[in-house]
């Protein structure tokens, strides 16, 4: 089935079955490397995207239900200045280690900020409690996210 999707501010026309979840379009099809794929069930957050702004999991979302919506990846993030932020953030502070689930962390930040713009801490645990990091970074994406927020100096150990 042709379904056109609009990615990162282009369209694009697929062929795809209409029960392909999205992450494969992007990945396999489309080759937008940087969504990633983790669990496949929609549980660790590596594969989290924008669907009109709001964080979804693209590994559990059918290609058929996302067409005419706006669809944001890791790969243009950047382009709007608050995700430029987050992505300096990680930077700055080192947030990576692996670096695996940080696509998704930062695409699930992002909305959170964009959603919280002076989150608390609960606020950053419940809005990033879905994203998994096997490094255990989590005390540097909370920094991250503070000093984006201007919430509290962002500092960090090791």
């Amino acid at each position: 089935m042709a379904t056109t999707l609009k990615i990162n501010g282009t369209s694009r026309t697929v062929d795809v079955d209409e029960s392909t979840p999205l992450l494969w379009v992007l990945r396999d099809i489309l080759d937008l490397k940087g969504t990633k794929f983790g669990c496949g069930i929609a549980l660790c957050g590596a594969c989290t995207v924008h669907l009109d702004g709001q964080p979804v999991r693209s590994c559990s979302t059918p290609v058929a239900g996302v067409g005419g919506r706006e669809i944001t990846t890791i790969e243009a993030v950047g382009d709007s200045a608050l995700g430029k932020k987050v992505q300096e953030a990680w930077l700055d502070l080192d947030v990576a280690q692996c670096g695996y689930c940080q696509a998704g962390q930062i695409m699930a930040a992002t909305a959170l900020l964009k959603n919280i713009p002076k989150p608390t801490d609960a606020d950053i645990d419940t809005h990033m409690s879905g994203n998994i990091c096997r490094c255990a970074t989590y005390t540097r994406i909370r920094a991250a996210i503070k000093q984006v927020a201007g919430v509290e100096a962002a500092k960090t150990e090791g």
